[in-house]
């Protein structure tokens, strides 16, 4: 299917602050009332398997673009003590779980994680397994820049159970990448990538990064032709939050190069077409994946989840985090931990939860949760008639979106209502979830839909 064709004028409707539902409740409506005794209450309530999520700040340099929460490594020492703190963090939450301790899903993200060296990584990955069980077929992910990622730091994580890599790329023009201050050749990514692959990694994934300065469509074409050429099993696709009001940084690239509305969707549209005509599925609203990549088996199933990771496939729902920002999801509660590395460290070491933030969901947050999830999954949603009737002032909002083509709106059995996406509301597939999204929302805490 092509990407449909979009007027100005809907860019104009739709070009609105949206949140991209990593969550629901989104983080700008999570409060510092909940803190370390409402975090380890939700842990009683954990389930089992889990889901560890490991927060690893540390990058080289500061690349102009970025919207994680990073630090800048000064000396190698600070890893080191940041580790210390982590372990700490480890044995709290291990404590606090008791026997619930397997592991069905990790993803170690950052930052960069290969910042740490190998003598670094092995000794995370010991301290990890030293509290959980890592189940058979678990799935175990590192986010990596190829740029500062040695092969041996691969064969390693590769021994010691890692089967899964995302490569950040974002965009191969040297224009785009001298003004990110992200330069990274096509031979180091695609050496990498080779060696990954020859190690037994599966799930390969590239990141691309549409909207930033001086991309246009000539040097975007070739992006994506590079791209395919290193045959990824999948690529995401990501949209560029422009939030210099919340990231300080991205005031320091140059505004008038940003291009924006109609000219941002269209590189959109181009990684579109480009990525589903040499056979990747688009999953969700900004991945592809190849035909037997497990994401597009979980989508085609009807199994595909979203959380503070991505898309996943994982049946696993909960997720603990541990490290500096990382956030977990678990006992129908979000927590996030405090950002400053100072604060967070003297909390673990000192034998307390570092929670800054988070929320306990109520009945109807869940609710809402569950409809918000399998529209950004699945671009449908199913009502029984309880539910439509619960939801009907919602549902008389999506009747709007019908008449102007985002979505299909039919009566079921039972009182019941489907509400499914147009290939238009695909693509705005952000607001058609945001009709069931009950929150205040703060303004400039999202990014914009395009």
């Amino acid at each position: 299917m092509p990407f449909p064709p979009v007027t100005d004028e809907v860019v104009r409707r739709y070009d609105v602050e949206a949140p991209r539902y990593t969550s629901y409740p989104t983080v700008p409506s999570w409060t510092a009332e909940f803190g370390p005794a409402e975090y380890a209450a939700a842990l009683e309530r954990a389930g089992d398997p889990l889901s560890l999520y490991v927060h690893l700040p540390f990058c080289r340099e500061l690349c102009t673009f970025c919207g994680c929460n990073m630090v800048v490594l000064r000396d190698r020492s600070q890893i080191d003590e940041y580790l210390d703190a982590v372990e700490a963090e480890l044995s709290l939450l291990a404590a606090r779980l008791g026997r619930r301790r397997q592991l069905a899903q990790m993803h170690w993200g950052g930052g960069t994680p290969t910042s740490l060296d190998e003598r670094q990584i092995e000794r995370l990955f010991r301290a990890i397994v030293a509290r959980f069980d890592v189940v058979p077929g678990a799935e175990v992910a590192v986010e990596i820049d190829p740029t500062v990622t040695r092969a041996s730091q691969i064969e390693l994580m590769r021994t010691l159970g890692f089967n899964r890599l995302s490569m950040g790329v974002q965009d191969f023009d040297p224009v785009v990448q001298e003004t990110i201050h992200r330069i990274q050749t096509v031979e180091e990514t695609r050496d990498l990538l080779e060696r990954a692959r020859s190690l037994g990694y599966r799930g390969l994934n590239v990141d691309l990064i549409y909207g930033l300065p001086h991309q246009n469509a000539t040097t975007w074409k070739k992006t994506l032709e590079t791209v395919l050429a290193l045959r990824p099993d999948r690529a995401a696709v990501y949209s560029f939050g422009y939030l210099p009001q919340l990231r300080h940084h991205h005031r320091l690239l140059p505004v008038a190069a940003l291009p924006v509305a109609a000219a941002k969707l269209a590189l959109f549209g181009m990684a579109y077409d480009a990525f589903e005509g040499a056979g990747y599925r688009p999953i969700g609203m900004d991945h592809f994946a190849r035909d037997d990549d497990e994401l597009s088996i979980a989508q085609a199933a009807g199994r595909l989840r979203r959380n503070f990771q991505g898309y996943t496939a994982s049946p696993v729902a909960e997720v603990v985090a541990v490290g500096a920002t990382g956030i977990s999801d678990v006992g129908g509660a979000y927590a996030q931990n405090v950002r400053a590395l100072p604060y967070y460290q003297t909390a673990v070491t000192e034998g307390r939860f570092a929670t800054d933030r988070g929320i306990v969901m109520t009945e109807d947050d869940l609710a809402r949760r569950d409809l918000i999830q399998h529209v950004m999954c699945h671009f449908q949603a199913d009502l029984d008639g309880p539910a439509a009737r619960r939801f009907a002032e919602e549902l008389a909002r999506m009747r709007a979106l019908e008449a102007e083509g985002l979505v299909r709106v039919r009566q079921a059995a039972g009182g019941g209502v489907h509400v499914e996406a147009t290939p238009l509301g695909r693509i705005f597939v952000r607001n058609v979830a945001a009709v069931f999204d009950a929150g205040v929302r703060k303004k400039g805490s999202h990014s914009k839909a395009v």
